[in-house]
């Protein structure tokens, strides 16, 4: 593991459609969904445009599972994972590459009321293929976190 670097990326954003679960010829599930974030630019006349980022999320194992079960389009969603780049050949033989964000934490966010199926506790954690970041220290309980003023 490489010292001193850091592959992180932190998405709240809504479904664009429901997750695709799919299957290794292993057994492993394999859910791929697209989550889009909105932000606003000033243009030249000074009119703010809202703009959409599409991010592209694959979930493995139990979060694929959960990904399957309880991710529909428009659904309000938190993501954390690392950022990945990958190329193959299509039918074509031509090169193409995306990049996608590998799920280490996946959250439903929203209010009760948007669905009567959600679960109480939606978080997963690590997937079996995702090895945990072990580098960075947990996180301190101290009584000088109690002292802070925030």
């Amino acid at each position: 593991m490489s010292k001193g670097t850091i592959n992180k990326a932190i998405i709240i954003g809504r479904l664009g459609k429901d997750a695709e679960l799919r299957y290794t010829p292993s057994g492993l599930a394999v859910a791929n969904f697209n989550v889009a974030t909105n932000y606003s630019v000033k243009d030249q006349s000074g009119t703010y445009q809202d703009k959409t980022e599409w991010h592209r999320i694959v979930a493995y194992g139990k979060q694929a599972d959960f990904a399957g079960e309880y991710l529909q389009k428009g659904k309000l969603v938190y993501i954390e994972g690392r950022i990945q780049s990958r190329s193959w050949e299509d039918k074509e033989g031509q090169k193409r590459y995306t990049t996608e964000i590998i799920c280490s934490t996946l959250q439903l966010l929203g209010s009760r009321g948007e669905s009567e199926t959600k679960p109480e506790a939606a978080e997963t954690t690590e997937t079996e293929e995702i090895v945990p970041d072990t580098s960075q220290p947990a996180a301190k309980t101290t009584s000088e976190e109690d002292d802070l003023p925030f």
